[in-house]
């Protein structure tokens, strides 16, 4: 059966083609921010390639009547695309995923015994481990997609990821809705309680969309240090998400 489309009522698969077409240069855009946080050995080409899936696949999944726009929808896709990219390649030796458990764990634990988030050395001491061993795992589990905002938080929370849930002061995006719900106000609390560099490091990265390198140069550290912040800041915020919604 044949099929036709008047000129302001394009063929569905048109209407997809344009909006892959009209956000390609946001594609670029997000590649660039996330090269530093995918394994060095990931290639740019192959971030792309999943980038590019990930606007395609938006594309596809868009709907209007949620009232989101397809830009906002369309990086969460993108984002998302790349870290399953990274996790498809399962690049975290079991070993570093153990470290990685343990620093979650002991994070936990002392966030209930002090009832705050603990210093870097408090961490170190119940790891059993000196601060600059320390830094040297909160260098090495910065790339990790699991210690991103982007990650769901678990399949309690409807897999919506931290960023998802935290409001935008500025956004006229329907998507600031969110801000009245109970879990954006948790995150915004624990973000309260981060140190003030963590904070700085999590606001200049995800709400200001600087760089590392940008952002070592504010805050005058190196960029191996907003790393390890940044690892440090997400961690936190990740074990008090999960004790909050178990």
């Amino acid at each position: 059966m044949n099929m036709s489309y008047s000129f302001y009522s394009p063929a569905p698969d048109d209407h997809k083609s344009l909006l892959v077409k009209k956000n390609l240069p946001m594609v670029e855009k997000v590649v660039e921010r996330m090269v530093p946080q995918v394994p060095s050995f990931m290639a740019r080409d192959d971030i792309m390639s999943a980038a590019l899936v990930g606007l395609i696949n938006a594309a596809e999944r868009f709907d209007e009547s949620k009232g989101v726009l397809f830009r906002t929808f369309a990086e969460h896709r993108i984002r998302g695309a790349i870290f399953d990219e990274v996790r498809k390649l399962d690049w975290f030796s079991r070993s570093l995923r153990e470290k990685h458990t343990r620093m979650t764990q002991a994070i936990t634990n002392l966030e209930k015994r002090y009832g705050r988030y603990p210093d870097e050395e408090d961490v170190a001491a119940a790891m059993h481990m000196d601060i600059d061993d320390y830094h040297n795992l909160l260098s090495q589990v910065c790339h990790l997609g699991c210690v991103s905002l982007h990650e769901t938080l678990d399949n309690s929370a409807a897999g919506r990821s931290f960023l998802e849930n935290l409001a935008d002061k500025n956004g006229k995006d329907p998507m600031t809705k969110i801000e009245a719900s109970e879990l954006t106000q948790k995150i915004a609390a624990h973000l309260e309680k981060l140190t003030e560099k963590e904070r700085l490091v999590i606001s200049l990265y995800y709400y200001e969309e600087l760089n590392q390198k940008e952002i070592a140069e504010v805050l005058e550290v190196s960029e191996g240090r907003i790393s390890q912040l940044h690892s440090q800041a997400l961690i936190k915020l990740k074990a008090k998400m999960q004790r909050d919604t178990d």
